[in-house]
């Protein structure tokens, strides 16, 4: 279990710069399988034996990002789940977007 999934996620506001390089580092060292993309935005995929298991997956991945109040992008295909995480607000990274993706780590499959 990762630090980052006792913290929840925080609303921003705008106003605030993204993270930099130096602050993504130790963040996405807690995370498993995520890469970062251009220091824009977190990206994962999924692959599952079908379409009824990979929609549940979203399902629960939609229930918590209600509980958090913060929203990732989501693709949905046939066995595949695809997430890419970000704040809009900012157009960058921050730190509850590193939160979401260790809670969405912990979701059963």
């Amino acid at each position: 279990m990762s630090e980052l999934t006792k913290k929840q996620c925080v609303p921003c506001r705008g106003g605030v710069p993204p993270l930099t390089a130096d602050q993504i580092i130790p963040l996405i060292d807690q995370l498993h399988g995520w890469e970062v993309i251009q220091n824009h935005h977190l990206y994962k995929a999924w692959s599952f034996p079908d379409f009824v298991s990979a929609l549940a997956f979203v399902n629960r991945v939609g229930e918590l990002a209600e509980r958090e109040g913060h929203h990732p992008d989501i693709y949905l295909t046939w066995g595949r789940v695809e997430i890419k995480i970000y704040t809009h607000k900012i157009d960058g990274l921050t730190e509850s977007d590193f939160v979401l993706a260790a809670k969405i780590d912990e979701i059963p499959r």
